[in-house]
């Protein structure tokens, strides 16, 4: 093929400037403009009569700007208008009954601020567990119990309902010993998921009787310290049980007008609904046993909604009187537990019997000490220590229930109460955690004093301070008594022998010291926390305590150099010596830092510390840890390199990211940024000495230039690396480094050829050139303005990367190359201008170097001519049919790449332009829309004197219909 010599276009830069800039057209005050702020448009109706039309509007605006969305609407909505036309005395009564109606509603329902029974469930059922054997009776079906055919008659049918009831008190069971806590777990569930399929399968009968027999196993407090446990599994069944039997009471009321509402009355229950009702209540009323009948007849409370409107209220005392019968103080609080939560959830606004169940606690409250609870205790070897704390979670609920919204005068009348019980710790703890934080903190001395009263051979002290300081860790206690609480407080937990005790009760305080006091109180507690947790390495048994009073500090003291100076922090630290937990305290502490420090830092103090956190988490990483891990360790570490700063000293800013290289040379975002932040030391430092360019600051630079020419090489993303290698030249160049611009430029193209077919992007295997084809495009506009080296011939750096290209293996099926080249094309046609578009201050480029020479020229011009015969080439072998659709697309590309660079005065230039707008078209793959486009714009280009040899251009390019 024919050499095609190429002649680019002259560019006037500043003309072609001023004829792209928009036009600007005055905008006189009060005209539309869609940036300013829409008035909106309030219209008035008004009524003159409660059956009259409306009549008379009125409207009234800010502005006599019209709204385009007021103004669909006339200004108003369609709901004003509706609102408007309604009988203005029928909707205010209509809204002051419903407001009534809501405000009561309000009152009788448990707000998200109430901390729901399923929260507990979990914590009680890791809390209370037991490596004793148990033992469970299991029902065993017969003939009897299975559900009668539809055949059977309606007097059979009851009989043998009542046979099979009566069966279960005849002893129809089948007892399984020797059961571990798990088995007897999953025979619970087991006996759950029967609950279900009988109920499923008609069989009413015998989900009651399991039910039955699971409420029996209350009774049973032979493995007494599993009690709290077994009480969650049982009464999971309950509620199933009263679920079922709600759902199924409430289906028979379906009747032509749907579902009853949700505040449904008595009335509008039907008989067969009703009856069914109480046919349940008649059954539970014939269990002869207390426990169970008072258990199933429990969980079926919200069933007295269909009876009758006082049926709850009249049935909570009557349950709460039967508890009495229950001799067991244990069994007995956990069925008042039970009701409590039943009440809870039904009729939360009946709070006398909730108060009713508290009180008649109170007065069996000296059973727990009594001879037969003490002989049970002896038998089963349970220290009455442990005992106590089995009462717990009931009676934190109970007081939790009561303590709902109530009044403070009874809140005091409870603690008063409490306060004449001799050995009262159990019931002082639950107090402390059942009331509100702020009750507790305004009367911090009172619970002191009540504490110190309190038998230690009986409940723990130290739960007791833990109660205590978890309530002031949300809730501030008096000023003047803050001092003397930590004082009294911490008098008992150091004088703690256990460790796991000591942490317990310690973690909780330290936030409190953090709230309230200085660096001073809190170095205090953490000495005393060290003194207590290194002795036999009982810090290892402690992980997450230690770990919580970290984040207690760290969420308190946001003075980094206050809490680094403390003395006793780092030595807390060095207490994690678990490699997986030392680094995730790292983490907590950078990324306090990071959020929290405003300013940049040079502190000695944060700078030593911080090193330290940031290289044990460097340190953590090897072989397997996971990409993801190493994005967030890297990006914490970044964080605190952008934080550090020494103003004007920039040689010990350069020595920092010296230091940082070698601490964290195993994780390459580090190292990228390290990169990135000598560059820019080195702008700014460009830009502080701005006329001042010393000796010193020239060696400085260069000394940032070496730094990353040496960090560079040791990444392994190779993109990476180009792009650094580029950015990096750039710098160089703009701080007149020319010599140390060419060694980054030479490196870049020496790396080319080292780039893979596929990279790995975000754990992906992706192709690699739509990559390079975006670094060569940055890499050309950078290389406009490279001034040629005296020893290195004329444009040896286009030179060099034109023969990297061309020898590079490129995806048969990619065009990307030819991309490329057509930018080459791009650059070749700005280095010919006499003025360059661009420049870098003091840094004179070719335009200034050689004047326009015409060796140059020339040699500028050979390069073209052989860009365009491989581009050319590239064209050719694009002839085959399946490839005719790339054909177009790229001689299209190479067209308008001519008509924005190219002379098309010249003749050869403009047949060529001509043959690809020919080419585009030829096999039917050109988008027309697209044609037809840059057919107009030849032709308005045309109109401009300079272009005017586009109209004859214009006038060779026909479009081609696809018909």
């Amino acid at each position: 093929m024919a050499a095609f010599p190429w002649h680019p276009r002259s560019r006037n830069y500043t003309s072609q400037f001023e004829s792209c800039r928009l036009e600007a057209v005055p905008v006189e005050f009060g005209d539309y403009h869609p940036l300013k702020p829409i008035t909106v448009t309030e219209s008035k109706t008004k009524k003159m009569g409660r059956k009259g039309s409306t009549s008379s509007t009125s409207s009234s605006s800010s502005s006599s700007m019209i709204d385009p969305l007021s103004s669909v609407l006339d200004g108003t909505d369609p709901l004003s208008l509706f609102a408007a036309t309604a009988d203005p005395v029928t909707t205010a009564a209509n809204t002051d009954s419903t407001r009534k109606k809501r405000d009561k509603d309000d009152s009788l329902i448990v707000g998200s601020d109430f901390e729901p029974w399923s929260s507990k469930r979990g914590e009680i059922l890791a809390r209370y567990t037991t490596t004793e054997k148990l033992s469970i009776n299991l029902y065993m079906s017969s003939e009897k119990g299975k559900a009668t055919t539809p055949g059977s008659a309606v007097s059979e049918k009851v009989r043998t309902r009542l046979e099979v009831l009566d069966d279960l008190e005849e002893g129809s069971q089948k007892e399984l010993l020797n059961l571990t806590q798990q088995d007897y777990m999953n025979r619970i569930e087991d006996l759950n998921q029967s609950l279900k399929d009988a109920w499923a399968s008609d069989q009413k009968v015998k989900a009651l009787k399991i039910v039955i027999q699971c409420s029996k196993l209350l009774s049973d407090t032979t493995v007494i310290q599993f009690y709290p446990s077994k009480f969650v599994l049982i009464t999971d069944i309950l509620d199933t049980f009263g679920k079922l039997v709600y759902e199924r009471i409430l289906s028979m009321c379906l009747d032509n007008r749907g579902s009853l509402p949700d505040n449904f009355t008595p009335e509008s229950v039907n008989d067969t609904a009703k009856e069914t009702c109480l046919n349940w209540f008649f059954k539970i009323a014939s269990i002869r046993e207390l426990i169970p009948r008072f258990y199933v007849e429990a969980a079926i409370l919200k069933c007295n909604k269909f009876l009758s409107k006082t049926g709850i209220s009249e049935c909570l005392p009557r349950l709460t009187a039967m508890i009495r019968g229950i001799g067991d103080p244990l069994v007995a609080v956990y069925a008042r537990a039970y009701l409590c939560r039943v009440g809870m959830e039904v009729a939360p606004h009946l709070k006398e019997s909730l108060n009713k169940n508290f009180f008649d606690f109170l007065l069996t409250f000296k059973q727990m000490h009594g001879d037969t609870v003490q002989n049970q205790l002896v038998v089963q070897c349970v220290e009455i220590p442990l005992y106590l704390t089995l009462y717990s979670p009931a009676i934190d609920w109970i007081l939790q229930c009561i303590a709902y919204h109530a009044p403070e005068i009874l809140l005091t009348e409870m603690m008063e109460r409490c306060k004449k019980l001799g050995n009262n710790a159990l019931l002082l703890n639950s107090v402390m955690s059942a009331f509100r934080a702020e009750f507790i903190a305004a009367r911090s001395m009172d619970f002191i004093g009540m504490i110190k009263e309190c038998d230690e051979s009986g409940f723990p002290k130290h739960l007791l301070f833990r109660s205590l300081g978890l309530n002031l860790a949300m809730a501030d206690p008096p000023e003047c008594d803050r001092l003397q609480i930590l004082n009294e407080a911490w008098k008992v937990i150091t004088k703690l022998k256990n460790p796991q005790d000591y942490i317990n009760c310690a973690e909780v305080w330290v936030e409190y010291t953090c709230r309230h006091f200085t660096k001073r109180e809190v170095n205090t507690v953490l000495a005393d926390v060290i003194k207590h947790m290194t002795p036999d390495r009982a810090f290892e048994d402690a992980y997450p305590q230690l770990h919580s009073i970290i984040q207690k500090i760290i969420t308190y003291f946001h003075d980094f150099s206050v809490l680094f100076s403390a003395e006793k922090f780092l030595p807390f630290l060095d207490m994690f010596q678990k490699e997986s937990v030392r680094v995730e305290v790292c983490k907590c502490i950078m990324e306090a830092f990071i959020k929290h420090q405003q300013d940049a830092t040079k502190d000695p103090v944060i700078l030593n510390a911080l090193l330290h956190v940031c290289k044990t988490m460097h340190d953590s990483v090897n072989a397997l840890t996971l990409e993801d891990e190493k994005r967030m360790l890297a990006s914490l570490i970044n964080g605190f390199i952008k934080m550090v700063s020494f103003g004007r000293d920039f040689e010990q800013q350069l020595s920092f990211y010296v230091e940082a290289r070698s601490m964290f040379c195993n994780l390459e975002p580090v190292l990228v940024q390290l990169v990135h932040s000598a560059n820019q030391l080195a702008m700014e430092t460009r830009k502080v000495m701005k006329g001042n360019h010393s000796r010193k600051t020239a060696a400085f630079v260069r000394a940032c230039v070496a730094f990353c020419f040496i960090t560079i090489p040791s990444l392994t993303s190779i993109f990476a690396r180009l792009n650094l290698y580029l950015n990096s030249g750039q710098v160089a160049l703009a701080n007149q480094c020319l010599s140390q611009a060419d060694a980054f430029f030479k490196a870049a193209v020496s790396l080319v050829p080292e780039v893979p077919k596929m990279i790995n992007i975000d754990g992906k295997m992706r192709p690699s050139e739509p990559f390079l084809l975006e670094f060569f495009c940055n890499f050309f506009s950078t290389l406009l303005i490279v001034p040629d080296h005296p020893e290195q011939g004329v444009l040896f750096l286009v030179r060099g990367l034109l023969n990297v290209i061309q020898d590079y293996t490129w995806e048969d099926n990619s065009d990307d190359k030819v991309r490329i080249y057509t930018n080459v094309l791009h650059l070749l046609s700005a280095m010919t201008q006499e003025t360059y578009i661009y420049h870098i201050d003091k840094v004179d480029s070719n335009d200034t170097l050689y004047g326009g020479d015409s060796k140059f020229l020339i040699e500028i011009n050979k390069l073209c001519e052989a860009v365009i015969a491989q581009i050319l080439d590239h064209l050719k072998t694009l002839g085959q049919e399946e490839t005719l659709k790339r054909q177009s697309q790229l001689a299209l590309y190479f067209f308008n790449s001519i008509l924005a660079h190219g002379d098309l005065r010249n003749n050869k230039l403009n047949q060529l332009s001509v043959n690809l707008w020919n080419l585009a078209q030829k096999h039917g793959f050109a988008d027309t829309k697209t044609m037809v486009k840059t057919l107009e714009y030849i032709k308005r280009q045309s109109k401009q004197p300079e272009m005017s040899h586009f109209t004859e251009l214009a006038l060779r390019l026909p479009l081609q219909s696809r018909t």
